[in-house]
């Protein structure tokens, strides 16, 4: 049994077989040496390899550890020209595999060794260069060794950017501004790189900046009131009116975001802090073209390019403009809107009234174009006195109306002269504005371009007829129109008006007649140039006042007679006083208005004569003109 393995004698084997002549102590530092060779390393951490064989699905990669690692072919799409000998970082993810095998990732290597980069670059404030992959909300994603970076649209540049999309697949140099290490999140900026470039432009232009100086820039913003433009890291304002010499309502309609200017510098503020640019003062000034045929007098044409509520501007070249005053629009006075009467971007033809090429002033008139019509030959005999005519209400006073005959000519017609029967306060009780009115010329002051018109005047004064049917003492049914502590108005017949003391206003029971009632009154004055009725009520049932009526009567009607008859008349009126009994009073009312009847009769069917005659005249106009439209 000696050559079983259990009797075999290992030490002589050693000694005389494979290792033989190898002390205890020579193999145990034969066992350090090798272990020398080999490095040890900790999961988890990023080393340096050498690549010892490429097959075609992975590389081979000696760490120094006691067996070779692998990694994926596909991780190493960058290096398409890897082979052995080359060196790379891999991250260690497992010692050993299940299959006793060294797991390596290139992939995660280059992440840690990125955020590594990244944090690094924070701290000691270095550059990054990294490739932009897509756009997102608000700003950009870039790709810096690995790790996804978000710029900010803000932080792009020192101007602003309309479009993202052109950043896509570029590089693009940034620093690193914030990292929030619970989200894996990296913000980074681009501004902070220009800003720092422009800081050393922006002190020499600053430096050397004066007025008048002329510098190129490029427009990085538009407003409705002017352009800003960024000079090389200064930003100045070029003001809308110092654009062009000729009007434009926004910069939009001769520049472009982007586009390239040459500006000059106007003026700026003691910390250089507002800088005012000029491009128009460029270009020789449009006022020294003006042709020197254009004088006072002369036609011109051209564009309306503003309308104000004085008047309109008309441009005759660019940078060329005159005033039209809203008086110089028309010969008509009521011309108050120039909105009404033209419209911005109206080619208009005008006469030069003032011209003032030192001041680069111009004054231009529309109306000038035609003939006034109060200079025409035949204004005296058109508007003569006397003479008809129908006119449009323009304007309301508190003492009468405005009316336009024609284009240029108004005329007033006076409250007063409105209606011979009705008592009227203002003139909007009788007409509204944009009315027509019928008239009739009551004066003509040419020189003075007046023209006094009224409108009752039309008519026949009714109140020479109303003396005899309103004469004092005469009865008639009246209705309250108003009332008032002064007394009561009354509506009368024949559409006229008439008026009541309060003492007039009792009835027979005591009582005050009231607003809207309808009731008799007695005539106790009348005025026909003034034309003023007073009435009362009371007298109609009173002693007192019937007496006082009956003598107001006698008093204002003349005797008949001779002048014997005038004699007698104050003995006759005192005996009545004296002796005359209430039936003595009833006998001499009943004879008077007896006595005033038949002229009462005659004056009304002289009423009634003249208004069949207006109805008929009426219904003749209606049916003359029926026919013209036909």
């Amino acid at each position: 049994m000696s050559n079983s393995p259990e009797n075999f004698d290992w030490d002589k084997f050693e000694t005389q077989g494979f290792g033989g002549g190898y002390s205890k102590a020579e193999k145990a530092e034969m066992e350090k040496m090798y272990d020398d060779t080999l490095t040890t390393v900790q999961e988890q951490e990023v080393v340096t390899g050498t690549v010892v064989g490429v097959t075609d699905r992975d590389v081979i990669l000696n760490i120094g550890f006691k067996s070779d690692g692998l990694v994926s072919i596909s991780e190493f799409r960058d290096m398409p020209d890897l082979k052995p000998g080359d060196q790379v970082e891999v991250f260690i993810e497992d010692q050993e595999d299940p299959n006793g095998q060294l797991i390596l990732s290139r992939k995660k290597a280059k992440i840690v060794s990125a955020w590594a980069k990244i944090y690094d670059a924070l701290e000691n404030d270095n550059v990054l260069e990294g490739v932009v992959k897509r756009r997102t909300k608000g700003g950009l994603i870039m790709d810096i060794h690995g790790v996804e970076a978000f710029l900010p649209g803000s932080q792009i540049d020192v101007k602003p950017i309309r479009d993202f999309d052109v950043f896509v697949g570029k590089k693009m140099e940034v620093k690193v501004v914030k990292i929030n290490a619970a989200f894996d999140n990296v913000v980074v900026s681009h501004k902070v790189l220009i800003e720092k470039d422009l800081e050393q432009q922006r002190a020499a232009i600053l430096n050397n900046l004066e007025r008048g100086q002329v510098l190129e820039g490029v427009i990085k913003n538009m407003t409705n009131f002017g352009v800003f433009i960024d000079l090389g890291g200064v930003d100045g304002l070029l003001h809308i009116t110092d654009i062009s010499w000729g009007r434009i309502n926004h910069p939009e309609e001769v520049l472009n975001l982007d586009q390239k200017v040459n500006v000059v510098v106007l003026d700026f503020d003691d910390d250089k802090k507002r800088i005012s640019l000029g491009m128009k003062q460029l270009t020789p000034h449009p006022w020294d073209a003006l042709p020197a045929e254009i004088e006072v007098g002369s036609k011109v044409k051209g564009r309306i390019v503003n309308v104000a509520d004085y008047g309109a501007f008309l441009e005759l070249m660019p940078g060329v403009e005159g005033l039209i005053h809203v008086s110089e629009m028309s010969w008509s006075q009521h011309l108050r809107n120039p909105q009404d009467f033209i419209k911005q971007n109206d080619e208009v033809e005008a006469v030069v009234l003032t011209l003032d090429r030192e001041e680069r002033k111009m004054s231009l008139g529309i109306k000038q174009l035609t003939e006034d019509p109060w200079t025409k030959e035949d204004v005296l005999t058109k508007y003569a006195i006397g003479t008809k005519h129908t006119g449009i209400v323009r304007n309301l006073t508190n003492f009468g109306l405005f009316l336009e005959l024609e284009e240029g000519v108004d005329g007033l017609v006076h409250v007063s002269d409105l209606s011979w029967t009705k008592k009227i306060k203002h003139p909007s009780e009788f007409v509204k504005v944009g009315e027509n009115l019928d008239v009739v010329v009551l004066e003509l002051d040419v020189p003075n371009r007046r023209l006094a018109l009224g409108h009752k005047q039309l008519e026949e004064n009714p109140w020479d007829t109303f003396e005899s049917v309103f004469n004092i003492g005469s009865v008639h049914k009246a209705t309250v129109l108003e009332k008032s502590d002064r007394g009561a108005t009354l509506e009368l017949p024949y559409g006229i008006e008439g008026f009541s003391f309060p003492k007039g206003l009792t009835k027979e029971d005591g009582s005050q007649v009231e607003a809207g009632e309808t009731l008799d009154f007695r005539v106790t004055e009348f005025s026909k140039d003034d034309r003023k009725i007073i009435l009362s009520h009371t007298a109609t049932h009173s002693e007192v006042e019937s007496s006082r009526a009956a003598r107001a009567t006698k008093k204002a009607t003349p005797a008949a007679g001779g002048g014997e008859k005038k004699e007698k008349a104050p003995k006759v009126q005192k005996e009545v006083e004296n002796k005359s009994t209430l039936g003595d009073l009833d006998a001499l009312s009943a004879l008077k208005e007896q006595m005033l009847e038949n002229e009462k009769e005659a004056g009304v069917k002289k009423l009634e004569a003249a208004a069949a005659k207006k109805a008929k005249d009426s219904n003749e106009d209606e049916a003359s003109e029926e026919e013209n439209n036909a």
